[in-house]
């Protein structure tokens, strides 16, 4: 490990160039459960939090919900690495924490227990850590907490909330879900329903139809992932991707596999469920992460044992 400004670099793994690579960031308590911790931080103050994890560093934490995700993220790496050793565009996962570094050891050593290859850990104490993202060239950056979300988004980098659950997502190949309108597309079509109600949506659908949407908060990740899926052939691409939207097959469904299409962005399997719930048919997916902008279909989702993650 070598230490620079708060950014500790994990000499073990290969670091990624961050201009090639498609870069994560995930905060402590989205990838560990550090649910126990965080209580005793809200309710006996940061020095008490701090004590607790140096007294604890070589306990491992448990995995949280974006734990399974980023073993899966590996595991493509390691398949794209095995077709071409050369290959820079690759995964890099970093860790940013509000622990400051002695409280942090203990994240350190839990990723080095489970064998996670995470380049680089920033212990930033700072009220908002969202502005080092940029700076990192970070593409998607999943938080446990909201402000730090809306803070990201702010700043236009890909973000989702991440809730706490128990995951038992099976391990490969990564299997990545997105809702449709306000998160692989802008939400515009979300905004003639809410004005004109279905009828008016469908019919501004209709009109619509050749034009392209706008883009949403995630397409930028979708694109670099749909990129990297392009590298293998469909039977042995380690990365699945699927559209999972309220939309109508029969009235909506045509602009959005349009675009899809205009995008040059590969969707392996696209349902519209017509405004039934997601839960059954992600159940059946057993996605690493399934995101969406709509609490409900969170909800549903986490009912299911599926790693939810919400777009604001």
């Amino acid at each position: 490990m070598a230490e620079h400004e708060g950014t500790v670099i994990n000499t073990d793994v290969k670091q990624k160039d961050p201009n090639e690579a498609l870069v994560i960031a995930v905060t402590t308590r989205a990838i560990f459960n550090l649910e126990e911790e965080h209580k005793l931080y809200l309710e006996k103050g940061k020095e008490e939090y701090t004590r607790h994890q140096q007294a604890n560093q070589d306990k491992p934490l448990p995995p949280g919900t974006a734990f399974a995700f980023i073993q899966a993220v590996q595991f493509v790496n390691k398949k794209i690495l095995e077709s071409n050793p050369a290959e820079k565009d690759l995964f890099d996962i970093l860790v940013l924490s509000n622990n400051n570094p002695e409280s942090g050891m203990r994240i350190i050593n839990s990723a080095k227990h489970y064998g996670l290859e995470i380049s680089k850990f920033c212990f930033v104490s700072d009220e908002d850590s969202t502005q080092y993202l940029k700076s990192h060239g970070v593409k998607l950056f999943l938080s446990a907490d909201r402000t730090d979300v809306c803070n990201a988004l702010r700043r236009g980098v890909s973000s989702a909330l991440v809730f706490q659950q128990e995951v038992q997502a099976p391990s490969t190949p990564l299997r990545v879900v997105f809702d449709g309108d306000a998160v692989l597309f802008s939400d515009e079509t979300d905004q003639v329903f809410r004005e004109q109600g279905l009828e008016g949506a469908v019919q501004y659908e209709r009109a619509m139809e050749a034009v392209p949407m706008g883009e949403g908060p995630l397409k930028a990740f979708a694109m670099h992932l749909g990129k990297m899926r392009k590298k293998f052939s469909q039977e042995n691409s380690p990365i699945r991707t699927y559209l999972v939207t309220a939309r109508s097959g029969r009235d909506m469904g045509i602009r959005a596999i349009k675009t899809l299409r205009e995008w040059g962005l590969p969707i392996d399997e696209a349902f519209f469920m017509d405004g039934a719930p997601k839960g059954p048919i992600l159940s059946q997916i057993q996605p690493h992460i399934f995101f969406d902008d709509g609490l409900h279909n969170i909800q549903g989702a986490q009912d299911m044992g599926i790693p939810s993650a919400w777009v604001p």
